[in-house]
């Protein structure tokens, strides 16, 4: 769509589809050249949104290449050309920095972000405090103070919230091609429909449960725990690679004991030893809760639906499910 193009060998146009993204790529596929709206998205669930929305319309590549974790991504010389020659950029701004300074510095007409068009609330870690334990808490010292304020951006984990950036992202797909601003919509529609759907399996499947706390990880499902009545407890925080203390190991086991906890949930695109380690000290299972922000031929499901509904047989069996 967008005029300033240059022509890329077929050859990279083809590479890296995968599951639902067939049309969407890295940063090594071409992201132009073509006569659709052309969207560069930040990471996986930006990219879904984007080519549930655009449908046949848009041309979507992803700066975060599948099996990427994205939190460390840093923008090449050969990315900031591709937003500048984007029709749109669609981002949450928040959980990766480089995106957002390289959005920021672009000429790109239309910037979508994700994070302005929901409430992002600050989860910290997640978790409660036991009676007695409050002392312990303040003893934890200041080191983790500033990412507990920070505001999380793991929204696509409710499928309520994603829903409601899938509209904000049709309404902002209409404006900026109009001339196709039918089928976004009608692409919109459908898209929340099925969110909706999601969301009461999600109600109904863990309405009735022995326990309500889970462990993570890393604090990215902050969102879902609130939707759902749950409580994450996370070994680090928001950012999946920061360590724990050994405080923070001891206060997971203890809480184990006394909240019935079965199983510490790891993920596919980061390291599972600090979980693994946790759950054979305290003789808990392990398994699989996918922050969903890449599909890799790891994941459990070959897109965001499929992966969010394992997601919940996940939580089922591990919070005991009735």
């Amino acid at each position: 769509m967008n005029v300033r193009r240059r022509l890329i060998p077929a050859a990279l146009a083809s590479a890296l589809g995968l599951g639902a993204l067939t049309a969407c790529s890295s940063d090594s596929a071409a992201s132009g050249n073509t006569d659709k709206f052309d969207v560069v998205a930040s990471f996986y669930p930006m990219a879904f949104l984007a080519e549930q929305i655009g449908g046949d319309h848009a041309n979507v590549t992803s700066l975060t290449e599948p099996g990427q974790e994205p939190h460390d991504l840093e923008i090449s010389t050969k990315q900031r050309a591709q937003l500048e020659e984007a029709d749109a950029a669609l981002y949450l701004k928040g959980l990766q920095p480089a995106v957002d300074e390289a959005v920021g510095q672009t000429g790109i007409k239309t910037k979508i972000d994700a994070a302005s068009l929901t409430h992002l609330e600050d989860h910290g870690t997640g978790g409660h405090t036991h009676e007695g334990e409050e002392g312990h808490a303040e003893e934890e010292g200041h080191a983790e103070e500033e990412e507990e304020h920070a505001r999380d951006p793991h929204v696509w984990l409710d499928p309520v919230k994603y829903a409601e950036i899938a509209q904000g992202v049709g309404k902002a797909f209409e404006k900026a091609d109009p001339d196709h601003a039918a089928d976004y919509k009608k692409n919109t529609e459908a898209l929340v429909k099925k969110l909706n759907g999601l969301n009461g399996d999600f109600e109904n499947g863990l309405k009735n449960t022995k326990s309500k706390v889970f462990f993570t990880n890393h604090a990215a499902f902050g969102y879902l725990a609130e939707r759902y009545g749950l409580t994450q407890e996370a070994i680090s925080g928001i950012d999946p690679e920061s360590e724990p203390s050994g405080a923070r190991v001891r206060e997971l086991q203890q809480e184990a004991k006394a909240d019935g906890v079965t199983t510490v949930f790891y993920e596919t695109l980061v390291s599972d030893k600090t979980a693994k380690t946790l759950a054979r000290d305290a003789n808990l299972k392990t398994d699989v809760l996918d922050p969903l922000e890449g599909i890799t031929d790891k994941s459990r499901g070959d897109d965001y639906f499929q992966v969010m509904e394992s997601n919940l047989k996940a939580l089922q069996a591990a919070l005991g499910a009735k």
